[in-house]
């Protein structure tokens, strides 16, 4: 456990609420620029869902929740000295999907072997992937830069925001009809139908479609969810290449351990064991919080990192809101339905399809998504009110890249699992999470015989826990669902998707701000930048 900062009492500049990895990136940037910021943790560490357990003992490192990494932007990594500070990410490997006849997929990114993978499914698949891989780099190309730019309040006839819609305009002019069109077509199209366009492999569409899918409540069929997909594929490492994704070294809490220590060395201090209950208000200006314990620490800006429906329905009295902005709050849609199933295992799994797989095939993504059909059902069962009878699981081993992870000769490996009931985020229905976690490893024990045998020790977090220990409402890992009418400037409600807040000198910076949705620190790095630019403005 990491030590606590120093209580700074009431010297602060701001003070951040919630100290997940936005909370952290805000804090860092407010730090960098010369204010004194203190984080507010309610847990004993920081890091909310972006952290590193040992579940099992000292020997086993287990990144519980978020599992690999894509987008956080180099600007970030950069100006806050990250790999100074331990950041290190390691490059996954390929796409390995395994079929109940004996066959299997292996998708490398190298354009020649997975052609010939590809087109021992279907030829024709194989020479459409080359266009698709095309089309959507053109469409990234445009809406890739959107990640990292605040939204405008649109339709506002302030000059300020007219001249923010015009700048937002001018940015899209790289868009010609077509592309236009497509983008359009994206936001509002399930990913199976956009593959259903380009693919006829069954096989193929169902790996294709698990970036749509991932941690959110919907199935393939669901319009919105090709968006999804496109919010995943956006992905940088630093090396300019579109959905590369990554493993970093120690678990994603290195990731957040990294971010702590670059804001603590720019001047912030982090308290953890720290849960605010309050959010303080007077006329209609935040003026400070005050912690469940009792402290009350008092600055002029305040970020909460938290999910809005905890800042703004819990911290905040409704009275002290705009109605019309409680209403939004309220109907803000976080449903998730995930399981995260992690294990300990004695060695690698066999599989029957290719039982001499090399170490490298093992260090990518390992899909049980067999086809659309397949992921439609699961889907199915769990918005009928029963959890999945076959789940779809993505899975990784990214001890076989980062063996400072667990013993040698042993592995631990993540299960990202769905779908359970949403509801289930209100109760633990432990016996029925323990009962679907059996289902998860019966698919797996499937294909790889033996694999039962491997596991050492398991962990199975529900909804509920996510809600209740990490703070994700409803259990959705995004802090809100990535639907067309829950993006960009309606993220998290009209008028407010510029990280303010009905409240002056109160700002969001959670995952349910524009560009949350995975660890990409994005979200806590345009909200300090619009701090900044606020003060300077109030200065002036």
């Amino acid at each position: 456990m990491r030590a606590t900062s120093q209580d700074p009492g009431n010297d602060v500049d701001a003070i951040v609420v919630g100290g997940g990895h936005n909370g952290l990136v805000a804090a860092a940037f407010l730090a960098r620029a010369g204010l004194k910021p203190l984080v507010l943790e309610a847990r004993p560490d920081t890091g909310g869902a972006a952290r590193t357990d040992t579940p099992w003992g000292p020997e086993f490192k287990m990144t519980s929740l978020s599992y690999v990494m894509s987008l956080m932007p180099p600007t970030i990594v950069d100006q806050l000295r990250l790999r100074e500070h331990g950041y290190r990410v390691i490059p996954m490997g390929p796409t390995f999907v395994p079929y109940e006849d004996k066959r299997s997929l292996l998708l490398t990114e190298d354009p020649a072997r997975d052609y010939d993978q590809i087109a021992a499914f279907s030829r024709h698949d194989a020479d459409a992937m080359i266009r698709y891989h095309a089309w959507l780099g053109g469409i990234g190309e445009i809406l890739a830069p959107l990640l990292m730019r605040t939204p405008p309040k649109v339709a506002s006839r302030r000059p300020g925001d007219l001249i923010d819609q015009l700048r937002l305009v001018w940015g899209m002019r790289g868009l010609d009809v077509r592309r236009a069109a497509d983008a359009v077509r994206l936001f509002t199209m399930s990913i199976a139908d956009v593959l259903d366009e380009w693919f006829s492999s069954e096989q193929l569409k169902g790996v294709m479609a698990v970036n749509g899918i991932i941690g959110t409540w919907a199935g393939p069929c669901a319009p919105g969810t090709a968006y999804v997909m496109m919010h995943h594929t956006i992905g940088d490492l630093g090396d300019g290449a579109m959905g590369q994704w990554g493993y970093p070294v120690g678990g994603m809490g290195a990731v957040s351990a990294a971010i702590r220590a670059s804001a603590e060395s720019f001047g912030a201090t982090v308290l953890t064991d720290s849960s605010v209950e309050r959010i303080l208000v007077a006329d209609n200006r935040v003026t400070g919080v005050v912690t469940t314990d009792g402290r009350e620490y008092h600055a002029p800006i305040v970020l909460a990192a938290t999910h809005p429906a905890i800042t703004f329905l819990r911290q905040i009295a409704r009275d002290q809101l705009p109605s019309d902005f409680v209403t939004d709050i309220e109907r803000w849609r976080t449903r998730s339905g995930s399981v995260k199933v992690n294990v300990a295992l004695s060695g690698l799994p066999r599989f029957a399809a290719a039982p001499d797989m090399p170490l490298e095939h093992y260090s990518g993504a390992i899909e049980l998504a067999p086809s659309l059909d397949y992921l439609e059902r699961a889907f199915t069962d769990a918005r009928e009110g029963r959890a999945a009878a076959r789940p779809f699981a993505d899975c990784a081993i990214p001890s076989t890249l980062d063996p400072t992870l667990c013993p040698e000769g042993t592995h631990v490996m993540s299960m990202f699992t769905q779908w359970v009931p949403h509801t289930w985020a209100t109760e633990p229905h432990r016996d029925e999470l323990e009962a679907y976690a059996d289902r998860v490893i019966a698919e797996f024990e499937a294909h790889a015989p033996g694999f039962t045998d491997l596991i050492l020790h398991r962990q199975v977090i529900g909804p509920y826990e996510m809600e209740h220990e990490y703070g994700l409402i409803g259990g959705n890992i995004f802090h809100g669902e990535l639907t067309p009418d829950q993006l960009f400037h309606l993220r998290p409600a009209p008028g407010y998707a510029d990280f303010t807040s009905p409240i002056r000198g109160l700002y969001q910076c959670s995952s349910a701000t524009h560009g949350g949705g995975g660890v990409t620190g994005i979200a806590g790095y345009l909200c300090s930048r619009k701090v900044l630019a606020d003060r300077r403005w109030w200065r002036r």
